[in-house]
């Protein structure tokens, strides 16, 4: 069995495509390569990918679109490689559903640092102790690390994204504490300087509503000019 991450390339331009898969390989990825969403959707059925590299205006289905349904569906996590650039085509993409935003033109080693960073984050947890593999629970819910499987006081599951998953995660690893933007940006993103305060804002609301949807109870705390407050107490069980 191949160990070697395979990343999934979806991008019209055949050139860029050419470009990126190249690049990525020669540094000791797997790479699959795709021309639009539903030459996407045949290459996923083949074999999952680790990671996908998507682009948004293609002919057909746009990649947005593509990236609310991965995250629907609890799918490989998304980098959007766009070439629209600006804070608010990164806050849409952030909201649909796709874990990081690199805007064209990029220079094809900062996107092998996105790429790295992301596969770091998504395999937490597959190498613990028998301690941190306990699973914590808060309020009647039950978030086992280890299996990224998030259960509502009703035992039903929640999917959760990638970066709304890291975000409960820095919560239920700090509760009843007070996180700061800049505390939350270094527990999520690893303190990268290109993501916004208002991608922590993004993802706290996306995390509340499937939070508030289970249960009328606020779970999430504003703290004006502060940060953010997980109120339940946290265990592990």
């Amino acid at each position: 069995m191949d160990l070697h991450p395979l990343i999934l390339v979806v991008d019209d331009d055949p050139e860029l495509r050419e470009l990126i898969t190249g690049f990525l390989g020669s540094h000791g990825y797997r790479v699959d390569a795709a021309e639009n969403i539903a030459a996407m959707t045949l290459a996923i059925e083949r074999e999952r990918p680790d990671l996908i590299v998507l682009d948004v205006m293609m002919p057909g289905e746009d990649g947005l679109s593509a990236a609310r349904r991965l995250a629907a569906a609890h799918g490989p996590p998304v980098i959007i490689l766009s070439a629209l650039g600006s804070d608010t085509d990164r806050i849409i993409g952030l909201e649909v559903g796709a874990d990081d935003y690199l805007a064209k033109p990029c220079n094809p080693r900062e996107l092998l640092a996105r790429v790295r960073a992301l596969l770091r984050r998504t395999s937490r947890g597959e190498a613990v102790n028998a301690e941190e593999a306990r699973p914590y629970g808060f309020a009647g819910w039950r978030l086992d690390v280890t299996r990224r499987d998030l259960r509502d006081p009703t035992n039903i599951f929640i999917n959760l994204s990638d970066g709304e998953f890291a975000l409960l995660l820095a919560f239920v690893e700090h509760p009843q504490r007070i996180l700061s933007r800049d505390q939350l940006l270094d527990l999520v993103y690893g303190g990268r300087a290109d993501v916004y305060d208002r991608a922590i804002d993004t993802q706290i609301s996306r995390l509340r509503r499937k939070l508030n949807d289970r249960v009328q109870e606020e779970m999430i705390r504003t703290v004006r000019s502060e940060g953010y407050m997980l109120l339940p107490k946290v265990i592990r069980l």
